[in-house]
């Protein structure tokens, strides 16, 4: 089953079904979290349980919005080695043995969850990048998992991009913190939410043979494969869980897939090839089987001086 949460032409959000000849609208229900925390149902059978409306939309000319309007928690981790590598690359370093040991990853904005329509440059950056990924939404609880058990708890995969600020992450971790306002401005969700079975004939290795790709102003940037990811999703919720609790509706993102941003392609070939965005420039993110993210970059508001001489 696909699902999606949208906002309607007439500026009503709704939660639907999406087939072949449109969206299918839910009765009573504009977020798909309550869907996700019925313990005894799937999130399939939670939408069918909820009950349909009769009433189909077009996908046309509607916004397509984060399938969660605010998630307990975004854990965005690091698990494309491609991109891990060409990242060490170009800083003069050899791959840390560690990373073949942990699969780590930093807590984002659960705030700035969004989905397609405009995304604002963040206060004080003139380097904004996109981050083509992978988000699996947990549909349970758990603490201290297994792979295994912990695989049981998707719920579905969506497209995810995690908007960078590179030039305010740089100096940020420069001082052994962050990411923070360099990645707290938005993160991309959606169209929909795709559940396991869907996609279970395309399972490779640690994840599915389909493509991903992204593009600005229709020149291609980015091309991979889902299934060259080195740590699972099981692996990822897992370790997530060490310690602690995942709980229904947490995001659990991938990380860039290789050359699924600017700031690699860039350093691997160079700025002139491979600009930062812009206002006015047009971001399309696809994944085989999860559909299309479409975005536009606008103008942010200026960054306000915490004293003076600071930006």
């Amino acid at each position: 089953m696909k699902l999606t949460r949208i906002r309607t032409t007439g500026g009503t959000v709704r939660v639907g079904i999406v087939e072949d000849d449109g969206i299918h609208l839910l009765k009573d229900i504009d977020d798909i979290l309550p869907l996700l925390n019925d313990p005894d149902r799937s999130l399939a059978d939670a939408a069918l349980a909820q009950g349909v409306t009769g009433e189909v939309v077009a996908f046309e000319g509607v916004q397509y919005l984060s399938p969660i309007a605010t998630p307990p928690t975004l854990r965005d981790f690091y698990a494309f080695e491609q991109h891990v590598r060409a990242g060490r690359a170009w800083r003069g370093l050899e791959m840390d043995p560690d990373w073949y040991r942990i699969p780590v990853f930093y807590f984002s904005n659960p705030y700035a969850a969004t989905g397609s329509g405009d995304i604002p440059i963040p206060p004080g950056s003139a380097k904004f990048d996109f981050e083509l990924e992978v988000g699996a939404i947990v549909g349970g609880h758990g603490r201290d998992l297994t792979p295994a058990e912990a695989e049981g708890l998707i719920a579905g995969f969506c497209i995810l991009n995690d908007w960078s600020a590179r030039d305010l992450q740089k100096r940020e971790m420069t001082l052994s913190m962050g990411p923070v306002k360099g990645k707290d401005t938005a993160t991309g969700l959606g169209p929909w939410i795709v559940t396991p079975d869907e996609l279970e004939k395309y399972k490779e290795g640690t994840g599915y043979r389909l493509s991903m790709r992204c593009d600005v102003n229709g020149k291609q940037y980015t091309e991979a494969v889902w299934s060259s990811v080195y740590w699972s999703f099981a692996e990822m919720i897992s370790y997530a869980s060490r310690g602690t609790e995942v709980r229904p509706g947490d995001i659990i993102g991938s990380g860039t897939c290789g050359t699924g941003c600017i700031n690699e392609l860039a350093n691997t070939y160079s700025l002139e090839q491979y600009p930062f965005l812009q206002p006015g420039d047009t971001v399309t993110a696809s994944i085989e089987g999860l559909g299309v993210l479409e975005n536009r970059i606008v103008s942010g508001v200026p960054a306000i001086p915490l004293r003076d001489g600071t930006i």
